[in-house]
């Protein structure tokens, strides 16, 4: 088995799972689900719209790259403006999560959405 041939593949499915996961943070400030979430300032409500609305765009491959520099930019800020005024280490801090989304995502803007995505179907049929 060639695993070099499954790669393209596996970038759909990073770009799937992490938009999933991401996905989840969204639907808890806005519905409670699957927990409880907290009580919503305007920056939370922001941070919400781009978690769901992201998220959704993200799992689809739809407007994959922009969308996912914006989702990196906003990992790191949330990084810096929540966690890391805690504590130097990430571990600490409990920014490990805002860490691996950020560069995940930042992967995911350099790499594009892969085969299985909205833009490679749009790309394909054009040409």
């Amino acid at each position: 088995m060639e695993f070099a041939t499954w790669s393209p593949r596996m970038l759909s499915v990073l770009r799937i799972v992490a938009a999933l996961l991401f996905i989840e943070h969204g639907t808890q400030k806005f519905f409670a689900f699957p927990s409880a979430g907290s009580a919503l300032d305007p920056l939370h409500v922001v941070q919400g719209l781009l978690e769901l609305g992201g998220g959704i765009l993200l799992l689809i491959g739809f407007y994959t790259r922009i969308v996912a520099f914006i989702l990196s930019g906003d990992m790191a800020v949330a990084y810096f403006m929540a966690h890391a005024p805690k504590s130097f280490f990430p571990l600490v801090n409990g920014g490990q999560l805002a860490i691996l989304f950020c560069f995940v995502f930042f992967y995911i803007f350099v790499a594009g959405g892969g085969p299985w995505s909205v833009d490679q179907q749009r790309a394909s049929s054009r040409s």
